[in-house]
């Protein structure tokens, strides 16, 4: 069976695809191709995903000896490496390139690879570990409707995808993509709070993982806005309106906003 998905980079993102791809019934292991050139690392994807092809490079073997049944290429690699990856893959024939590399602009992977090359960008976050993510995507200067339904196809493997414009990448690497440390870091001063107040570590625990899981679910399920939700929870003069004035008092509400600010501008930056 020939190989139809090449995923360059065989890390913890690309490992997430691989899982939540075969978990789908995406693909079969067989047609999945994995360019990792970690020799432990490609061990561990052999034993975790049995079937699966392996090679330190694209050239290597014949993975990929006819490129043009590929559906894709999955750039997973570091931003220090994505441009010298990208042209290797221009140089087995590899037309169509869906990237999840953190502030690269598809401009600079299209010249790398050459030609009118079919580009798509995705920024994904690290839920998509456990096939929760959420991934915004942006086509390239050449991208079609065919390659962006393509890569909505992959990434929806992990969870949510919306489409943006390129220029929308950095404020979403800003919120969801720095989003999950902001939410543990939540977590984990709550969790400390409850030591704080008389419970043991693994009560605490329990009590804020499934208080997030559950308010997240709230929130998703019964279409209301946070305010709302808030609200129904605060009674005036009450215990919860204690704690949230004391939080604003803080300049909490504040304090992320300028977060997600200082964040989608460090993005803007690594992308120049």
């Amino acid at each position: 069976m020939p190989v139809t998905l090449l995923i360059v980079g065989g890390g913890k993102m690309g490992g997430a695809l691989i899982g939540g791809l075969l978990a789908s019934g995406w693909a079969k292991p067989e047609e999945i191709a994995v360019v990792e050139p970690d020799a432990g690392r490609r061990d561990e994807l052999s034993l975790q995903f049995p079937g699966i092809g392996l090679c330190d490079a694209p050239e290597a073997g014949s993975l990929v000896d006819t490129p043009e049944r590929l559906a894709g290429a999955v750039l997973a690699v570091k931003p220090d490496t994505a441009e010298g990856a990208c042209r290797v893959l221009a140089a087995v024939g590899v037309k169509r390139v869906l990237s999840i590399v953190a502030g690269m602009p598809c401009q600079r992977l299209e010249t790398a690879l050459g030609g009118q090359p079919n580009v798509v960008r995705a920024m994904p976050n690290t839920p998509a570990l456990v096939g929760a993510g959420v991934t915004a995507i942006s086509g390239g200067s050449f991208a079609t409707s065919a390659d962006l339904a393509w890569a909505e196809d992959v990434m929806s493997a992990v969870g949510a995808v919306v489409r943006l414009p390129e220029r929308l990448l950095d404020p979403v690497t800003g919120l969801s993509g720095s989003g999950p440390a902001y939410f543990f870091l939540v977590a984990e001063a709550l969790m400390e709070a409850g030591v704080q107040m008389g419970l043991t570590r693994e009560v605490s625990r329990i009590l804020v993982v499934e208080t997030m899981l559950g308010s997240a679910k709230l929130l998703a399920e019964t279409g209301e806005d946070p305010e709302s939700l808030r609200a129904m929870v605060t009674s005036p003069a009450g215990t919860t309106a204690a704690g949230i004035r004391a939080l604003e008092s803080r300049a909490v509400r504040s304090a992320f906003m300028e977060a997600v600010a200082a964040a989608t501008e460090r993005a803007r930056s690594l992308a120049r």
